[in-house]
């Protein structure tokens, strides 16, 4: 058999990853008349969407005011559409603000649609497997899908994979977890439909603890179940169940996430059936769109040209190359022990800016990263992880690329203020704004 010869490709900028990040890169970079190939791994773009259907994009309000940009023209989309598939509503747990509610399976397509309209060349089943540097540039990505190997040879790198394996490989220094290597919990969600929603909510602790702890003295419900986290879904009768978090998972090591899938599997079980026979309004309900995988919320987290950190949050700190606003509580979940915090990252009223250089690394010239790889600080990490800035950081690394290439600089040199008034233009609200 002849050995087989590498496919190569062109790309102006290639996307690694096809979560709501790489969403916001690869639509914000073709916009800019740039040629743009988006490579995800699995079979669906959106991450977390598609691995916790119906998952609310969360924070998407930061002082009730929506984030603007590609998430406003996205929810925006849904809400117009006859009958709605997306509305907003508040959400029930503490220092949360309102979230955006949606069908997922329609604002999945919808997704795919703007990607289709923006020219993007998505490549799902494909992966990334390392990058060939030519000193501080990544000349080459080594990719793999089903025929095999093949190369894309990009002008400028957007790492939004979530692990950032491509930027840890290229050199990018890292660090995994807090300051003990401790990760938050990874999390399998599910539906149950058919709940009467008047009888089910009726208590008015949003956590159902009173019935959780029943079910854990009786032994019939996990001891990390202490807490049920049990929200209206965008259908009434539906109630999505993002309750089951197994801790001390890598979330970077394929066999793990495996077994803590199959784990959570059996836990979302038990708790289905627990719902049916103890909780007011179940008692007709069955379980639905049990996740394909465990949603992974923290793995490495890139070293930037600036690190964020919670001292920033809580000093409501508006980077002048702020690409993004939020004000979002510090949502940490299980990292290290059984503890979850909402805590309030930032006194109400009040909202901060995640700056551009928080997405660059400090040495290699045509590489950037957003989403969950963002760098920051634990603290500041667990405020900033919502769907919706993470799809603002993405449509942020998108427009600086199209600036970079314009200038022929480095991604480090782009101009800043014209990439904040460029994200200005395309609607983003609230940049700009001095601390």
């Amino acid at each position: 058999m002849p050995a087989q010869t590498h496919r190569i490709e062109e790309a102006d900028v290639l996307v690694i990853g096809g979560g709501t990040a790489g969403f916001g890169a690869a639509i914000a970079a073709a916009r800019q008349g740039l040629d743009v190939t988006l490579l995800e791994a699995t079979s669906k773009i959106g991450g977390v969407m598609a691995f916790c259907p119906g998952m609310p994009w969360g924070g998407g309000y930061p002082v009730d005011q929506i984030i603007g940009g590609l998430l406003e023209e996205l929810t925006s989309r849904l809400e117009t559409m006859t009958p709605p598939a997306a509305e907003k509503r508040p959400c029930t747990l503490e220092n949360f603000g309102p979230e955006i509610i949606y069908d997922h399976d329609i604002a999945t397509l919808t997704m795919f649609e703007m990607l289709e309209e923006a020219g993007v060349a998505v490549r799902l089943n494909a992966s990334a497997i390392a990058p060939k540097m030519a000193g501080s540039v990544i000349e080459e990505v080594s990719c793999f899908d089903r025929n095999g190997p093949f190369v894309v040879r990009p002008r400028i790198v957007i790492d939004c994979s979530g692990d950032g394996d491509i930027s840890a490989k290229a050199g990018v220094p890292f660090h995994l977890g807090d300051a003990s290597g401790n990760m938050m919990a990874v999390t399998i969600s599910f539906h149950m439909i058919g709940v009467d929603w008047d009888a089910a909510f009726a208590d008015p602790d949003p956590y159902f603890t009173r019935y959780a702890a029943k079910g854990v003295a009786e032994g019939r419900l996990h001891p990390d179940l202490s807490q049920l986290y049990l929200m209206r879904a965008f259908y009434e009768g539906s109630v999505f169940c993002n309750s089951v978090h197994l801790r001390g998972v890598d979330g970077t090591d394929p066999v793990a996430v495996g077994k803590a899938t199959q784990e959570g599997r059996r836990r979302c079980h038990q708790l289905a059936q627990f719902l049916q026979a103890e909780v007011p309004g179940f008692e007709k309900a069955h379980m639905s769109m049990l996740s394909p995988t465990v949603g992974v919320r923290e793995t490495r987290k890139l070293q930037g040209v600036i690190r964020v950190t919670g001292a920033d949050l809580a000093q409501g700190t508006k980077f002048p190359d702020g690409i993004v606003a939020c004000d979002n509580p510090i949502d940490d979940v299980m990292r290290g022990d059984e503890s979850m915090t909402h805590d309030a990252a930032i006194e109400s009223g009040s909202f901060y800016t995640l700056p551009f250089r928080a997405l660059l690394p400090e040495k290699i010239t045509n590489l950037m990263f957003a989403g969950r790889i963002i760098s920051a600080d634990a603290t500041a990490f667990a405020s900033v992880r919502g769907m919706p800035q993470c799809m603002t950081m993405g449509q942020a690394t998108g427009t600086a690329a199209a600036l970079a290439l314009k200038d022929g600089c480095a991604v480090q040199d782009v101009d800043t203020q014209r990439l904040v008034r460029s994200m200005t233009q395309q609607g983003v609200n609230r940049l700009g704004v001095p601390s």
